[in-house]
């Protein structure tokens, strides 16, 4: 367990000593995310369905639900920089692929690197932030800073990608604008290695001696930390209807590359600028009731979402249902970190990473078979039903 559960904390870990990690985590998701929304966009640009789109969605996830568990255990043997510069190497090399090929076979294949390098980092530099923190509070707090991160990123990534698609050819939407947009995000973990080679290492932990061999199981056997993975289960499942509708919608109202982009990139801001909040008042908060009360909020605003028709009242419900989201990462982390064994931190941010990788595996299928059948609309009522009814489990993780 990490620190004290109650409200006896240390002094809190600085927002200077976060600064690297932070950033270190904006470049490699921004590159993930900018590829998620520059990939489906070359694909439907080539003649492909929503199937096929709903199939390279899909991708991303995958490799993240065979490499997240060896992961988190490689993170807890090795710490923070060995796991990050596999992962950059992955990523970057991913980016380039997609680059020098912009076909929908690489797009594919870069699907796969971006996906699984970005779950590998991020991995390695949650463990070590939450390794920094020091009781319930703390972890709210710098789990809040940390998870800025990704908020950021997928406002950077779609944004830039959309822009250089739109702008770097000699036509918006031009095979020229898609390469430029593969070069930054090639460029961009690059950036990451810079800034995690100059974060201090923090001392091993280690695994008590004797006994039977840890396994996976012994952690899912805990009902609290089962419910903690259903409930992120659901609210993942959230953010992949809301990536994978939103480009097609704003493709069937005749949206620009870079308004689609905005949309997404509003609902990441959002996201990010409840998270900043956070901090300020963690040692008010309770993990469960944060939880539950953005699962109800989230399933009335997938009600509304399929009924508004404009970028303007898209980026609206994006920027709401961003800050109802934005705030449950830092809670299930505080969470998973509160009741897991500090020596097994990796293992169990691996878990949970499977976890939710192996439902966005599947989800993107099922959306784009459901969304044929029934309208993509008809997809935010399907998963904001069942957000919806998890709210009860989210309240129950006081226990």
């Amino acid at each position: 367990m990490t620190g004290d559960p109650g409200g006896g904390d240390s002094a809190p870990a600085s927002l200077r000593t976060l600064a690297r990690p932070i950033a270190a985590q904006v470049c490699i998701h921004a590159a993930m995310t900018g590829m998620r929304m520059a990939a489906p966009l070359l694909a439907l640009q080539s003649g492909y369905g929503p199937a096929a789109v709903g199939f390279l969605l899909a991708l991303f996830a995958l490799t993240q639900v065979f490499l997240a568990l060896p992961a988190g255990r490689y993170a807890d043997r090795h710490g923070l920089k060995r796991p990050v510069r596999l992962a950059v190497l992955a990523a970057s090399g991913g980016a380039a692929l997609a680059l020098a090929f912009p076909v929908f076979a690489a797009l594919c294949v870069a699907a796969l690197l971006t996906g699984g390098a970005t779950g590998v980092a991020t991995i390695a530099l949650q463990r070590h932030v939450g390794r920094a923190a020091h009781g319930a509070a703390q972890l709210r707090s710098v789990f809040s800073w940390m998870a800025i991160g990704p908020a950021v990123a997928n406002f950077l990534g779609p944004f830039s990608a959309g822009l250089l698609i739109d702008y770097a050819g000699a036509e918006a939407g031009s095979l020229a604008g898609f390469r430029a947009s593969f070069a930054l995000l090639a460029l961009l973990p690059l950036v990451t290695w810079l800034l995690v080679r100059a974060v201090r290492e923090l001392p091993p932990v280690a695994a008590p001696v004797g006994g039977p061999r840890p396994r996976a199981w012994d952690l899912l056997a805990d009902a609290r930390f089962s419910r903690l993975l259903l409930v992120n289960w659901l609210l993942s499942s959230c953010w992949d209807v809301h990536t994978f509708v939103v480009p097609l919608l704003g493709h069937e109202r005749g949206l620009s590359a870079s308004s689609i982009g905005t949309i997404l990139g509003v609902f990441a801001m959002a996201a990010a600028a409840i998270r900043l909040v956070i901090p300020l008042v963690a040692e008010r908060l309770h993990e469960a009731t944060v939880v539950a009360g953005a699962m109800v909020a989230a399933a009335l605003l997938f009600g509304v979402y399929p009924f508004l028709h404009t970028a303007m009242l898209m980026g609206a419900c994006s920027a709401l249902l961003g800050l109802a989201l934005g705030s449950v990462q830092p809670m299930v982390m505080s969470l998973l970190h509160q009741i897991t064994p500090e020596h097994r931190h990796g293992e169990a941010l691996g878990l949970r990473v499977m976890a939710i990788n192996a439902s966005s595996v599947a989800m993107p299928l099922m959306f784009g078979s459901v969304g044929a059948a029934i309208g993509v609309g008809g997809l935010f009522w399907i998963v904001g039903a069942a957000v919806g009814l998890g709210s009860g489990v989210a309240r129950r993780l006081r226990a």
